[in-house]
């Protein structure tokens, strides 16, 4: 079969604090066959949409392991039709999603990370988020690791994320009480009029996030799922009933300091009897069975509202990864790279 022309984003070097648009190159040359030789075990796949997030900027720094390599594609999870396979668990049209290169084509060597989608009767752009990492990353944060209970009182940092948006529904769905932070208007109307949140608010706004958790929670907190960190812990700290639960799902308040800022206030998880937990999704890939058959539904009756803010072009993938971390987006970050 003849070759076609591979539309790559690269790495051009390794990165320091957070990536620029520059750091990463559009190659317009590559090219790429389109069939695999019979004694690959390898897929062939066309992307649909790859899902920016946070944690490639980690990928970007040299390290001892785990780092992109510089002059090669960019790689992160993403939506793809199988082209052509030589593995037993997928054939040619299946979808999939996984992870996958920052390209328009891309052979799958490693298929330990790739899922065959079973459900195509909502939008695959889904399988970015909230049926891909950032769905079972708030079910098993909120549900399993927050265990909530019913009238209980919780509050989410980075609400308007692809995470922190459903850990708030799942809260509702729960019969808890649930406030967001965010970091414009836009999100805060978001949260409030679209997400169901019972009030939300804008951090940058707030001089003293103390006395901002004191007003819309009078009676303290129970549950917080954080994904900010830094000033915001603290002012959680103060603010925890007896017996609450964090969940510490990310820190992106720190991710750019040369030097972590430190957290004061922690007496108050002696005093209080608070539990934190970190949250490491790898750990919970089992249960995604189980949180398939809850949310599916829930999506299909409409009683989960789920935004996306959607970049057309795999030549808007660098301007759209760069975004998130001035919060440029409005719900979970997705590149367009083409539409089935």
């Amino acid at each position: 079969m003849a070759q076609v022309i591979n539309k790559r984003i690269i790495l051009k070097n390794y990165v320091n604090g957070f990536p620029k648009e520059s750091d990463m190159l559009l190659n317009a040359s590559a090219t790429i066959r389109l069939n695999l030789p019979e004694a690959s075990n390898a897929v062939l796949v066309k992307n649909l949409y790859l899902s920016c997030d946070p944690y490639m900027q980690f990928r970007m720094r040299e390290s001892k392991a785990g780092s992109f390599t510089p002059g090669s594609p960019i790689q992160g999870f993403g939506v793809a039709k199988v082209l052509d396979s030589r593995h037993s668990n997928f054939k040619k049209g299946d979808f999939v999603w996984g992870l996958t290169g920052w390209e328009e084509y891309s052979v799958i060597n490693t298929v330990g990370f790739l899922f065959k989608i079973e459900h195509t009767d909502v939008p695959l752009s889904y399988y970015t988020g909230i049926l891909g990492m950032q769905g079972i990353t708030a079910y098993a944060g909120f549900n399993v690791i927050c265990a909530p209970k019913k009238g209980e009182y919780v509050f989410v940092s980075a609400a308007a994320g692809a995470v922190g948006q459903l850990v708030g529904q799942f809260a509702k769905l729960s019969g808890c009480y649930v406030v967001g932070s965010a970091g414009s208007k836009e999100k805060v109307d978001m949260l409030k009029n679209k997400c169901g949140f019972d009030e939300a608010f804008n951090y940058k706004e707030e001089q003293d996030l103390d006395a901002a958790l004191k007003r819309y929670f009078p009676n303290g907190i129970d549950i917080f799922f954080d994904n900010v960190g830094g000033k915001m812990l603290e002012a959680v700290l103060l603010n925890m009933r007896f017996s609450g639960r964090i969940t510490a799902c990310g820190m992106i308040s720190q991710y750019n300091l040369e030097q972590e800022e430190g957290v004061r206030n922690l007496y108050q998880i002696i005093v209080k009897g608070v539990q934190i937990q970190g949250l490491i999704a790898n750990n919970y890939l089992h249960m995604f069975p189980k949180y398939m058959e809850m949310i599916i539904p829930l999506i299909k009756q409409g009683k989960i509202c789920y935004m996306e803010d959607i970049a057309e072009g795999l030549e808007s993938a660098p301007a759209a990864l760069v975004g998130l971390f001035s919060g440029r987006n409005v719900g979970k970050q997705v590149v367009a790279v083409a539409r089935e």
